[in-house]
């Protein structure tokens, strides 16, 4: 799918629509994915600063999404488990920039060759305008290659 298409249908999606969870760019190798999330009524907590539920929707799918489109259609690539840190409170846009890079994706060619599970670990950061650190967010991916 061209990149410019999806970030254009995830931009419609109505949970981010919704959230005000904006992807930015989405380069043409799906090697970065940069997403923000404007400070709103509609997605700020009771104490006014960002919902912590929207800080890790606007991470929810990207790794997977990414690896999907740079592995191709012969691997089975899914979220399998996800953690946040709240390192600190914003009340202004925030930013999270996806970045998967040429050794990652050799490190999972290789422990999947055998048709393998393998349980990569991707990191992204939160930041406020400052480029301070909001939140940390850990997800491990489920990947194999696909039994023809």
């Amino acid at each position: 799918m061209n990149p410019r298409y999806l970030k254009l249908l995830i931009n419609l999606y109505p949970p981010y629509w919704g959230t005000g969870i904006t992807v930015k760019s989405i380069s043409p190798d799906y090697r970065e994915i940069c997403v923000q999330m404007k400070m709103r009524g509609y997605n700020r907590n009771y104490v006014k600063t960002h919902f912590g539920g929207s800080l890790y929707a606007m991470t929810d799918p990207f790794f997977m999404v990414m690896l999907m489109h740079i592995l191709g259609k012969g691997f089975v690539v899914w979220d399998k488990a996800a953690h946040i840190d709240f390192i600190k409170p914003s009340q202004e846009t925030v930013t999270a920039r996806f970045l998967i890079n040429e050794e990652q994706i050799e490190r999972i060619k290789n422990n999947t060759s055998s048709g393998q599970k393998y349980f990569p670990e991707f990191s992204v950061d939160i930041e406020n305008e400052a480029g301070e650190k909001v939140a940390r967010v850990v997800k491990t991916l489920y990947i194999r290659k696909k039994v023809i």
